[in-house]
């Protein structure tokens, strides 16, 4: 634009005071009209549905460039300040599981019911109400959560994740809002053309009732209702403070817990939320374990011989029990390192300490497993807090300090 100007006050005429433009100088800027229409230009990155930095410290990089008048005192204020901050408004909660590797186990039975539940939600079934959450729950480290993340990876959907910990808050109402902006964060990547999901992880957790000693805040309420209202009206859910009939994309919906029934029984009831509990098979529990030991070369009979030998134990028993056995490895390296020295080693080193992978056979695997088990009956049968709670609990013979070495 400033090369046009220019060109028009050296090739054009005066005429009564006013100036008027040559036809070549027309067509010039008639040229550079079809130019910019068709986005060829060198600043092309910035045009609008293109450029994907960050607005608010565009605004903020201009604040040397306009006059001072437009400037608040100190810089405290004016038309170039950043009126949110990035925590506000960028989403720290898209989860990607770019990480995960291939070669893990997913459950057929568990991928068959969350494909089927996400598909159904983006499917217009005649007269058909399809439940908007899908409720996963089942005992503790059977590898729901992992089971979900595979899943997310197989269908290609990066989720909006929440976990059980910001369903409450110091202040009322923030862990509804944050649900209702969560959902429309999803809502908007669908809008976008790509396929996206709200993950609720240990929804029990945050929003359940475990035993009469569990207070039941104002939050708990709000997370309740407003898990039901976007049950019933998914296409309608408006961000706070906003009351107007905007129809949005429906976003399905899937969250972990242990306990259901710990929850709003109308939250779970089957209009809203369809319920699977994951107890996985032998065949899962061999088939997840082959993937925990894929790099160790232990043969699948021997992994079966394993799965077999602690049959009560939980799917995490597994990966704990892999994290034992370079215990003694470990134990080696301080040993000759130095217990004075191990800082230097573990902290801000050139080169991360590396260890070689440890031969790991069944009866290894079942002498450590067997310590696992050992610690467990320990916290099952020392209950200090009910000898501390239930009455004065005081050193003596017959006191808790009493060395296990010892008869009584």
């Amino acid at each position: 634009m400033q090369v046009t100007m220019k060109s028009s006050a050296v090739s054009g005429q005066r005429v009564g005071g006013a100036r008027v433009a040559t036809r070549s100088v027309r067509r010039a800027q008639l040229q550079v009209v079809a130019s910019s229409r068709k986005q060829m230009g060198r600043w092309r990155s910035i045009d609008a549905g293109v450029d994907a930095s960050d607005d608010q410290q565009d605004i903020t990089r201009g604040r040397e460039m306009v006059d001072d008048l437009f400037q608040g005192g100190f810089g405290a204020g004016g038309t170039h300040n950043a009126v949110l901050s990035s925590q506000e408004y960028l989403s720290q909660s898209r989860a990607s599981f770019n990480n995960i590797e291939d070669g893990f186990y997913i459950s057929p039975a568990f991928l068959d019911k969350m494909t089927i539940h996400i598909a159904k939600n983006f499917m217009d079934l005649p007269k058909i109400k399809v439940p908007l959450i899908l409720g996963i729950w089942g005992g503790k480290g059977q590898g729901k959560t992992f089971q979900c993340a595979l899943a997310y990876k197989k269908l290609g959907i990066a989720p909006i994740v929440m976990s059980a910990g910001e369903l409450e808050s110091g202040n009322a109402g923030e862990p509804a809002k944050l649900i209702r902006t969560r959902y429309r964060e999803a809502s908007d990547i669908i809008k976008k053309g790509r396929m996206c999901s709200l993950f609720i992880n240990d929804l029990d957790a945050g929003a359940g009732r475990m035993g009469d000693t569990t207070q039941y805040t104002v939050n708990n309420q709000m997370v309740n209702a407003t898990l039901m209202n976007i049950a019933d009206n998914p296409t309608n859910v408006q961000l706070p403070g906003v009351y107007k009939n905007e129809e949005i994309p429906r976003v399905p919906i899937v969250c972990t817990g242990n306990d259901f029934s710990t929850l709003y029984a109308p939250l779970i009831r089957d209009g809203r939320m369809e319920k699977y509990y994951w107890n996985p098979t032998r065949e899962d529990r061999i088939g997840v374990c082959m993937g925990i030991f894929q790099e160790d070369n232990v043969q699948r009979r021997e992994v079966e011989n394993l799965v077999d030998t602690f049959p009560g134990q939980s799917i995490d028993f597994f990966g704990a029990l892999r994290a034992r056995v370079y215990d003694d490895m470990v134990r080696q390296w301080i040993t000759d390192t130095g217990v004075d020295k191990i800082g230097q080693q573990l902290v801000n080193a050139r080169q991360k300490v590396a260890m070689p992978k440890v031969s790991m056979d069944l009866n290894v695997l079942i002498k450590y497993g067997k310590s696992l088990v050992d610690e467990q009956e320990n916290v099952k049968r020392v209950q200090l807090a009910d000898a501390y709670l239930s009455g004065a609990e005081l050193a003596g013979h017959g006191g808790s300090s009493l060395p296990e070495a010892y008869s009584r």
